[in-house]
């Protein structure tokens, strides 16, 4: 892919220099006062091309800043208002617990009746 995206961008450059060379002529540009600039062609439409993009350029990053700000702004708020996890309660014990059934226990020496 990185291949192809050269191929493309040497294939424009080629483009433009081809063009930059078959149209090198001096253009007449007639300013105030009776003032003549000669500019070649290929460095006027730079110009013209650049007087277009970099305008739109500048508010294009100035709204994707914006909106980045907004967004982080809206995120800081969103973890504000989030409630904070509490730990869950100890479980109650039994009010009133059942008496556990006793085990039956064996008895002992002293406990047993005495021989006749």
């Amino acid at each position: 892919m990185q291949f192809l995206k050269a191929l493309f961008w040497f294939l424009i450059l080629g483009l433009v220099a081809a063009f930059a060379v078959t149209n090198w002529h001096p253009v007449e540009i007639r300013l105030w006062s009776g003032l003549v600039a000669d500019v070649n062609l290929p460095f006027l439409l730079l110009l013209v091309y650049l007087g277009g993009l970099l305008p739109i350029l500048v508010i294009h990053h100035t709204m994707r800043w914006r909106n980045r700000s907004r967004i982080a702004m809206l995120e800081r708020t969103i973890e504000d208002l989030r409630p904070v996890p509490t730990p869950s309660p100890a479980p109650m014990p039994d009010p009133d617990p059942a008496p556990a059934p006793e085990a039956p226990t064996a008895p002992t020496p002293s406990q047993t009746p005495a021989a006749p």
